[in-house]
């Protein structure tokens, strides 16, 4: 089983349970689909960050308040602010699969979710390879809705990447992205070289990390 194959079937909420077959081979047709489908878009900037008192920093002049993810750039001078999306064609996809297999949706929004990750880590990888030419690190990758980072930031982030011109990424009134296979996310950048999780605390499993989120 792949790596992506894995991240479907942990999205599905399998946990260690056994996967039959026949799920596997949706998780492999709706991979498929994808492939052939999504639209990968990525757009990013980097910026100062200030910290200011308390929990509040500034980040490109605009106010954030959060404990996290002041711990999470602990030691960074500046952050890259991104957002990310596999475009309205996987939504067009999983809308059609709506009327007519509901199995299939459900398999296919969880290989949208793990297609998204994969998709970010092979980016954010390049983006770590350019900031060691700098001498600089990059921190795990923190979005708003982890920890006490709050999800009204989500505008903030659009409007700091011009992310509906730039990539077509906006915003619901009720603050979810759209389309809805989207990311936006915060990476610290800092002259500590300080290993962790490329995926940012909810995957890893060390609990004594002073980064860590609550």
């Amino acid at each position: 089983m792949d790596r992506r194959t894995k991240e479907a079937v942990r999205y599905l909420g399998y946990g260690s349970h056994a996967v039959d077959d026949g799920t596997l081979a949706l998780i492999r047709d709706s991979f498929d689909e994808l492939d052939q489908t999504a639209g990968r878009r990525i757009v990013y900037r980097i910026f100062d960050v200030l910290f200011k008192s308390g929990d509040c920093m500034e980040i490109g002049g605009f106010p954030v308040t959060s404990k996290d993810l002041g711990k999470n750039l602990t030691g960074c001078e500046r952050v890259i602010v991104l957002g990310a999306t596999l475009g309205p064609e996987t939504d067009l996809l999983m809308r059609r699969y709506t009327l007519t297999d509901m199995a299939k949706t459900v398999v296919l929004q969880a290989c949208g979710a793990a297609m998204l990750e994969e998709y970010l880590d092979e980016r954010q990888e390049e983006i770590r390879q350019e900031a060691a030419k700098q001498g600089l690190y990059i921190r795990p990758r923190f979005s708003p809705g982890y920890g006490d980072l709050s999800i009204r930031y989500q505008e903030m982030i659009l409007r700091m990447l011009d992310a509906p011109k730039r990539i077509g990424l906006s915003m619901t009134e009720g603050k979810m992205l759209t389309p809805t296979k989207s990311v936006t996310a915060l990476i610290g950048l800092s002259r500590q070289n300080i290993a962790c999780h490329i995926r940012g605390c909810e995957a890893c499993g060390k609990t004594d990390c002073i980064f860590r989120r609550g």
